[in-house]
């Protein structure tokens, strides 16, 4: 992948395996990864901030 990836917010959900409802909910709650608005309104997430959010969600076991 490139190190400069750039993802949609379906691209994302899909690799979550959630619901774009779920992701809104996160989003609203400021618990989402970093989004980047564009110009057009669309959302996008860089590859690196979706793998630092989801090392942010680990738990110790």
């Amino acid at each position: 992948m490139a190190a400069r990836e750039h993802l949609t917010v379906d691209q994302v959900c899909a690799e979550l395996g959630v619901a774009r409802s779920t992701f809104d909910d996160w989003r609203a709650k400021g618990r989402a990864p970093r989004c980047i608005k564009l110009p057009n309104g669309k959302l996008r997430i860089r590859r690196t901030d979706l793998d630092l959010w989801l090392e942010s969600c680990l738990e110790a076991a």
